[in-house]
């Protein structure tokens, strides 16, 4: 590690970088009547990191040493490929501290839990993974939520669909209590791997797109209930009441079974039974979809 970076030069290289990046690259408004910069401004690249506008507004004239979790966020918020996130690190002296992308290997679903998808017929089930990213579900979670295999690998998120996804977002009667739940749960998980690239691009992209995200983040709420219940409005079947239970893997891989239940004999059973007698008749022999990430 450098011990004498030069905080000049690391301003210098963030200021170039971010006035190479046009707004639409980053999911903001292709035109601005207001843009006076070429590029992004300071406080949009604060933003994306995750980071507030001041501490970036230091980094930049060299007032501050940037931490190794905040070169991880901004070299995702900029959009750094390796030989630029090396450059970044270089200049602010923790060449040895660079993250090994490790959010970027991908997630492999364990057999396991393919199995217990596979046997679970009658009620929602999905996998989720790390930051929440679905990784497996089963044909009844996908009468309920939304066609999971018809997403994009890498939009294929609980908490991006919970904010992004108007269907997904209308099916909850209590989104606003389910989504800081969620929030909160994500901010947990953030604690144990706050250098985690794909963490802070899910997070960036959030603060940017969602006023809610932007406020409950910012409260710094955590979670790591695995029980509780969600109250439901499908277009097919009504209002639902189901409990949510959610059960760690136990192997260190950060995978999760979340299930979905009703009380026997209640209204929300009876409607879980027709939306999986529905889906046996629109999906394949084969149940659990899956992918790896």
């Amino acid at each position: 590690m450098s011990s004498h970076p030069d905080p000049h030069a690391l301003g210098a290289f963030l200021r170039a970088r971010r006035a190479q990046l046009r707004p639409e690259q980053c999911g903001l408004p292709a035109t601005d009547s207001t843009r006076r910069v070429t590029g992004l401004r300071r406080e949009e690249v604060a933003a994306l990191a995750a980071i507030s506008v001041d501490y970036y507004t230091r980094l930049e004239q060299g007032r501050v040493r940037a931490s190794t979790p905040v070169l991880a966020t901004l070299a995702r918020a900029l959009h750094l490929d390796e030989d630029e996130e090396r450059y970044l690190y270089q200049l602010a002296g923790r060449t040895d501290d660079r993250p090994q992308r490790r959010g970027r290997r991908p997630q492999h679903l364990r057999p396991a839990m393919r199995r217990l998808l596979d046997q679970l017929t009658h009620t929602p089930a999905l996998v989720l993974g790390r930051r929440l990213d679905i990784l497996a579900w089963n044909p009844t979670a996908t009468a309920l939520y939304t066609d999971f295999a018809a997403v994009p690998a890498h939009q294929r998120n609980y908490l991006r669909l919970m904010f992004t996804d108007p269907a997904i977002r209308g099916l909850h009667r209590e989104w606003a209590h389910d989504a800081r739940d969620a929030v909160a749960a994500l901010r947990m998980e953030a604690g144990a791997d706050s250098d985690d690239p794909e963490l802070a691009r899910l997070v960036g992209d959030l603060t940017v797109q969602d006023a809610d995200f932007r406020t409950w983040w910012a409260q710094q709420r955590v979670n790591s209930a695995t029980y509780g219940t969600k109250h439901y409005r499908h277009p097919l079947v009504g209002d639902l009441t189901l409990d949510c239970d959610t059960w760690s893997g136990g192997d260190g891989s950060g995978q999760r079974l979340m299930v979905l239940t009703a009380e026997p004999g209640s209204p929300s059973h009876d409607g879980l039974r027709i939306l999986a007698s529905w889906t046996a008749r629109q999906t394949e022999p084969d149940a659990a979809r899956h992918t790896s990430r």
